[in-house]
C-alpha cells in the first residue's frame, strides 16, 4: 500500500497546486491515501473547517497541523467536529480537537499521529511521552503514520529512532525545507527530516521577499504575506506492508510549475 504524504501547504497559491496535482497524483502512482500539513493553509497562518473540506474534495484522507493550528480564531470552535483533522497530541489536555486519528479504507485501516517539538518552538508538553501513550491507545495491528511539526534536524532524527519499528512512518514537517535523507530504518520504519512545502517557491518558505528582507536587515516588524508567482508542491511517498505495519520504501515527490 501506498500513503502519500505532503509538507506544509502555505496560503491559496499551495491549496491551487495541491486540488490540481494530488488527484493526478493519486491515479499516476496508485496512491491509496493521502497525509497533508495544512496548517499555513488560511493566508499563510492556520486553518478553517471550510477549507479543510477543500483538503477533502481534493483527495486528502487526514490533515495535520502544529504551531499555528489556532491562527485562525473561529478553529477552535469548529476542530472538535472535523474527525480526520488533528493538532499535535501533545498540546495542553485542555485544548480542542484530537491528535491522533483512524482512517479506515476498503482492504486496509492506518492511524495518523500529529507532534511538535519543543527545540526553538512555542513551550508544549513532551513529544517522546505524549506519543508513547497515543501509541498505547492505537490499536497494535494498526499501522502509524507521524507527523513531526519541529524546527530542530536533531529533535527530529533522536524521535525518529526512538520510534523506529514502533511506527510505519515518522517524517518531520514546519521548516518548509525538504531534506535529502528518505530511509528506513533499521526496525522498519519510514524517515524524512522534512516533507517540504506546497506553496510558491520563489519566496521565504512561502512569504513574500521584501517584508522577509526588510525584517532582516532593518529588525522592524511587518507583515509577512503570502508570495505569488510559480508553485512547488512536495512530500513523499511511503509503500508499506500493512500486515507487518514495516515500510518497504520512501521516495520524495516534488512537482514544479
Amino acid at each position: 500500500m501506498k500513503i502519500l504524504m505532503i509538507g506544509d501547504v502555505v496560503g491559496s497559491p499551495g491549496r491551487k497546486i495541491f486540488e490540481r496535482e494530488v488527484p493526478r497524483l493519486r491515479k499516476e502512482r496508485g496512491i491509496d491515501a493521502v497525509v497533508v500539513n495544512a496548517e499555513n493553509c488560511a493566508a499563510g497562518s492556520g486553518i478553517t473547517a471550510a477549507l479543510s473540506k477543500s483538503f477533502f474534495d481534493a483527495g486528502a484522507d487526514v490533515v495535520t497541523l502544529g504551531d499555528h493550528t489556532w491562527g485562525q480564531k473561529e478553529f477552535a470552535g469548529q476542530i472538535g467536529s472535523l474527525e480526520k483533522v488533528i493538532r499535535p497530541v501533545n498540546f495542553p489536555q485542555e485544548c480542542p480537537g484530537r491528535g491522533w486519528c483512524m482512517v479506515t479504507m476498503p482492504t486496509f485501516r492506518f492511524a495518523v499521529v500529529n507532534a511538535q517539538g519543543r527545540v526553538f518552538m512555542n513551550p508544549v508538553d513532551c513529544p517522546f511521552k505524549a506519543l508513547d501513550r497515543a501509541l498505547n491507545e492505537i490499536p497494535k495491528d494498526v499501522p502509524v503514520f507521524v507527523d513531526f511539526h519541529a524546527e530542530a534536524t536533531s529533535e527530529k532524527i533522536t524521535l525518529g529512532y526512538y520510534l523506529d519499528g514502533r511506527v510505519t512512518a515518522f517524517v518531520g514537517t514546519h521548516t518548509h525545507v525538504q531534506t535529502s535523507d528518505a530511509v528506513v530504518l533499521p526496525g522498519g520504519t519510514a524517515y524524512l527530516t522534512d516533507l517540504g512545502m506546497t506553496g510558491p517557491y520563489v519566496s521565504s518558505i512561502g512569504r513574500d521577499l521584501k517584508p522577509v528582507t526588510r525584517r532582516f536587515t532593518t529588525g522592524m516588524p511587518g507583515r509577512f504575506d503570502v508570495a505569488e508567482g510559480p508553485c512547488v508542491l512536495e512530500g513523499a511517498v511511503i509503500d508499506f506492508d500493512p500486515a507487518t505495519k514495516k515500510a518497504v520504501s520512501i521516495e520524495t515527490v516534488r512537482v514544479r510549475e
